[in-house]
């Protein structure tokens, strides 16, 4: 009898102790769901203020951080160059002009500037969608466009030497890309990470459906260029099935189209990642000068010859054109609202040019020194790239809460706080919720998501879905918040999107229970 009195009082307790600590029970329910059997799990969460911790799993363990690792790479650029940094790409002239007749060479030398003017707005910011281009071959058709000048910064530069006087180059036109080393994307999109950039290193292909069905489909190349050439082959098809399209490289500058539309469907768009960006500046930016009124005697195809001058002979040249960028505090916007991989990448380099190096591994070096300075464990943490798509990039939630931490003390807190997506309005956490849900707005953080197809059984294997960033609790207080979940085995023909709201309803929890 003693005995059974016993274990009904220690169930009691048991009963008791568990509903002392519902948040504990409400997430260890979420993250032990058979889903979940495989997977590996890190979580952090703290008090922005006190830095007491509200609750804790594997903290100190290390997980792939997928594109949450941009919340690094661009607290250290935010840093080291300031939210007020901008580009400044400078065209010179090198030869005699008389009579509007260039007698030599124009050279734009390429700043950094991973955008050119090509999501300016008149308001002086940078726009950007929560579907961007830059994923609309990923396989769900949902990319998007924003509605500005891909061309805005290579138009600028032409005006302003047509407004010298030149009206013909008889040499040639040359881009300088020294400032850094080519280098390649560490997530997916466009892959090449150069000194210039232009829509991306992209062409969109916009598709519309025909009149009817059995109409061939409309395309609209964006920008319109003869750099590439295009074959396609896109019909309108029942309006009751799904769009089936696919882009195909040909060879160099070269792609085809085929597949069908849905008949009364919306536009769905596509792209082409050029296979030159330098060259494809070049390309544009002959175009942008003959619409311009100026004369380009050399092909607008290829540079014949490519001597440029010693880096420090722009000095004695005279200089025709200058396009200033807007602030680095928009580029980092738009870096973490879209999670821009091409952006994201350049970074690094960015930070290699400042201290006139050329290489991604002594950006990467850079980017350790400023992270150890803010206080980061950098030995916790191990980067090979500046957006989260390579093998090596791994780090622990504590280093990820140790980063919000410090950059929330620095003078461009405010800034990366705002470059944040916001939970259930925008970026890549604006579908994340139920419309109802009383967390809308209550978090600004940066996700993550990196997967690989598993082959043998035909299936997605989500390698990271990953979240950090601030969140506020029902009760007013600010938290920092590291989640991640690795190894998670999709089932056939299911998406991460799962993952993001089950990382979603993990910050509900946090918002409404959070002590």
């Amino acid at each position: 009898m003693r005995w059974m009195i016993s274990a009904v009082i220690l169930t009691l307790s048991i009963s008791v102790s568990k509903s002392e600590d519902p948040l504990k029970e409400r997430i260890e329910k979420l993250i032990n769901s058979p889903e979940y059997q495989q997977a590996s799990w890190g979580i952090l969460a703290v008090d922005a203020v006190s830095g007491k911790e509200i609750y804790k799993l594997n903290s100190e363990k290390m997980f792939a951080p997928a594109s949450t690792t941009k919340l690094f790479s661009c607290a250290a650029a935010l840093v080291e160059l300031g939210s007020q940094h901008t580009f400044e790409t400078n065209v010179y002239q090198r030869g005699v002009a008389f009579s509007g007749i260039l007698d030599g060479d124009l050279i734009l030398v390429a700043s950094g500037d991973p955008t050119m003017g090509g999501r300016n707005t008149p308001e002086g910011k940078m726009a950007f969608k929560n579907n961007d281009h830059t994923y609309a071959n990923a396989g769900t058709l949902a990319g998007e466009l924003t509605d500005t000048d891909p061309l805005l910064g290579l138009t600028e530069l032409a005006k302003q030497i047509a407004a010298t006087g030149i009206k013909e180059v008889a040499g040639e036109i040359l881009i300088d890309d020294r400032l850094f080393d080519r280098s390649s994307s560490s997530g997916s999109g466009p892959n090449q990470v150069t000194p210039i950039t232009i829509n991306d290193n992209l062409v969109d292909i916009l598709i519309a459906p025909g009149d009817k069905k059995g109409d061939s489909a409309k395309l609209t190349m964006r920008p319109q260029t003869d750099a590439v050439q295009m074959d396609a082959e896109v019909m309108t098809g029942d309006e009751n099935l799904p769009p089936a399209l696919t882009i195909f490289s040909d060879g160099p500058n070269r792609f085809r189209i085929r597949g069908r539309i849905p008949a009364k469907s919306k536009p769905k768009l596509v792209v082409y990642p050029v296979d030159d960006p330098v060259n494809y500046a070049r390309t544009l930016f002959i175009e942008c000068l003959r619409k311009q009124g100026v004369r380009v005697v050399a092909s607008k195809f290829e540079a014949k010859r490519n001597n440029l001058p010693a880096k420090a002979g722009y000095d004695n040249l005279q200089k025709v054109a200058t396009f200033k960028s807007l602030p680095l505090s928009e580029l980092i916007k738009v870096t973490l609202k879209v999670s821009h991989n091409l952006y994201a990448s350049t970074l690094p380099l960015l930070l290699a040019a400042k201290k006139n190096k050329t290489n991604l591994t002594a950006g990467l070096r850079e980017e350790g020194k400023i992270l150890s300075k803010l206080g980061v464990e950098i030995s916790s943490i191990s980067f090979a790239g500046g957006a989260g798509g390579m093998q090596a990039d791994h780090t622990t939630p504590a280093a990820t809460v140790d980063l919000l931490k410090a950059m929330a003390k620095h003078p461009e807190s405010t800034t990366y706080y705002n470059c944040l997506p916001v939970i259930g309005v925008d970026g890549t956490l604006y579908d994340v919720l139920k419309p109802d849900s009383a967390t809308k707005g209550k978090v600004r953080a940066k996700t993550g998501t990196l997967s690989w197809h598993d082959v043998m059984n035909d299936r997605t294997l989500l390698a990271s879905k990953a979240l950090a960033g601030d969140l506020e609790t029902k009760s007013g207080k600010r938290l920092f918040i590291a989640l991640f979940v690795n190894n998670v085995p999709l089932d056939k023909g299911a998406t991460p999107s799962r993952e993001g709201k089950m990382l979603a309803k993990i910050c509900e929890a946090f918002y409404e229970l959070a002590p």
